[in-house]
């Protein structure tokens, strides 16, 4: 029995170099890929909403497409239909310009720039 510990003591080998030298290649790559896509998104994000003017059409993270009628520091109006008008926080703001912008061409849309 005191063998078998002996062989697995020496198998163990090595000393603690390796395990930090991993341990710091892992906090590397999750660096690399999660946090500084994270931060900047976030910078992106922060750009947006204080290049934020009244005019600028917007959507939210709701869904809803508007136009900002008024800007404070914390919140925005914005217009959804004519004379529906909504206020909300700057942050829930998540994309500026409408849809048509970037959303991408229906079926329909397709075949008639086929023919």
């Amino acid at each position: 029995m005191a063998e078998s510990f002996l062989i697995l003591a020496q198998a163990g080998g090595g000393g603690p170099l390796p395990t930090v030298g991993f341990l710091i290649f892992l906090v590397a790559i999750m660096y690399f890929v999660m946090i500084r896509p994270q931060q900047k998104q976030l910078k992106e994000h922060r750009n947006l909403l204080a290049g934020l003017k009244k005019g600028d059409e917007v959507v939210t993270a709701g869904g809803l497409l508007g136009k900002i009628h008024q800007v404070d520091e914390r919140t925005v109006t914005i217009e959804i239909a004519n004379g529906v008008r909504v206020r909300m926080l700057k942050t829930s703001i998540t994309a500026r310009g409408g849809v048509a912008e970037g959303a991408p061409a229906s079926a329909d849309e397709k075949k008639k720039e086929e023919k």
